[in-house]
């Protein structure tokens, strides 16, 4: 009898995160000529150019670039090397630490869980994790021995705060403010990636006892708040974050290529991360965290804030999903209602001036980052990885364009606003 209960309550489970068919059949991306979408292809060379001209001059050592419109892939280049020190050229299946472009596949996550009423967007965080009850602002801080004092907040955190990093939750050892970073490492807060033997549900539970930057609400502070909803996401669904991306997005849209720690046949394909010292390009060092963390470690640290490696490919699929308005290949993930109210401003003036709002997962560009030129229709929607990543999608002209280099330290890098610019001046019709 207890195994039969089993068995119902796992059915029962499975129905309630099963996949929905779509009247809409868009397919997925395909190859494609430039000249077939309104596309010039003697323009889109003038990509080629940038990248060999960035190699060549030093500036990188390497990456790949791709650009697709109406669903066809028109330009996937490679350029450069994958590991300079070892002589190993790039090619274009090459796996890139994404870091940060995780966070909208976690808003996804989060969105697709709303879709079927798990939760309204305004919940306290603490009605599903208790250990953010009753949350503190910081109001005074001891450089001296790291002490601090805080006042109770305002209000409680919403999961919208954590999607639109409005809860005050800071970002550790990439924090602005330098008494974060210091009350984080005291904690000892994991951030970002690791290969040490830990869960996200650990640190997230010691970053609940932390004061907040500022009340829930009342500012924008990158943080970590993706990483809580990854855990959050653990809670809802009964299952692994891990588990549940490659269930319900990864394997329905084809990323084959996506993961928190890549399995061995496809560690070889991982870029290396490179630092310029003099005139060489070498591997970065081991920090505060691994480099090779997607491949060695642990892997139990399923980070939503920044832990997926990916290919351009694979990140093109999941864009292409949202300019089908939630649909790819027969299977409805989200509304594109739903996605209409993901792409709207979220956190009201913080960003005022700068040419984008933010809404539920991306930075979306307004009418003055129109006007500035460059940077897409108005609504073309856009972010990056800390690694050197970025990728944007412009809905009315239907375009993506992805550019994936793997480098940490200062370098003279002009590719990722030159990029952008080269791909909308190709648009021919």
């Amino acid at each position: 009898m207890k195994n039969l209960l089993t068995l119902i309550l796992c059915l029962l489970v499975g129905t309630g995160f099963s996949q929905t068919k779509s009247s809409q059949r868009s397919p997925s991306l395909m190859k494609g000529s430039a000249l077939s979408v309104g596309m010039s292809d003697e323009r889109l060379q003038r990509i080629d150019e940038m990248c060999e001209a960035h190699v060549k001059d030093g500036k990188l050592p390497g990456m790949v670039a791709l650009v697709a419109r109406n669903g066809r892939i028109i330009y996937h280049k490679a350029f450069g090397m994958s590991d300079s020190p070892a002589g190993k050229p790039m090619t274009k299946d090459a796996i890139f630490r994404i870091a940060s472009q995780t966070k909208a596949i976690t808003s996804t996550a989060v969105m697709m869980l709303w879709e079927e009423g798990k939760f309204r967007l305004d919940d306290p965080i603490s009605k599903y994790i208790p250990e953010f009850k009753n949350p503190k602002v910081l109001r005074s801080f001891r450089y001296q021995d790291t002490t601090y004092n805080a006042v109770a907040a305002k209000r409680e955190i919403t999961i919208r705060h954590l999607l639109t990093h409005t809860s005050g939750i800071g970002y550790g050892v990439i924090d602005g403010d330098e008494r974060f970073r210091m009350i984080y490492e005291k904690a000892g807060i994991t951030d970002l990636f690791t290969t040490e033997d830990i869960t996200i549900e650990e640190s997230v539970k010691k970053l609940a006892q932390l004061p907040l930057h500022h009340d829930p609400g009342d500012g924008y502070v990158y943080s970590e708040g993706l990483d809580v909803l990854g855990y959050f996401i653990e809670l809802i669904s009964g299952m692994s974050f891990s588990d549940f991306l490659q269930e319900r997005l990864f394997k329905p849209l084809g990323m084959n290529d996506t993961h928190f720690y890549l399995p061995g046949e496809l560690a070889d394909r991982l870029v290396k991360v490179q630092r310029k010292e003099g005139d060489k390009w070498e591997h970065y060092p081991v920090t505060f965290y691994d480099t090779n963390y997607p491949i060695t470690g642990a892997k139990r640290f399923y980070s939503g804030g920044a832990g997926l490696s990916s290919t351009a490919e694979d990140y093109a699929t999941f864009l292409q999903m949202y300019l089908n308005g939630g649909e790819l290949n027969g299977i409805r993930f989200l509304s594109r209602t739903t996605i209409e109210s993901m792409m709207q401003n979220q956190i009201k003036d913080f960003w005022e001036g700068s040419g984008r709002h933010y809404g539920l997962a991306f930075g979306v560009l307004d009418e003055v980052g129109v006007a500035q030129g460059g940077r897409g229709s108005l609504g073309t929607f856009d972010w990056g990885g800390y690694f050197n990543t970025q990728y944007f999608a412009d809905p009315k002209e239907k375009i993506i364009g992805i550019l994936m280099k793997q480098t940490r330290g200062p370098v003279d890098d002009q590719t990722g606003w030159m990029f952008r610019m080269l791909v909308g001046q190709a648009v021919d019709n």
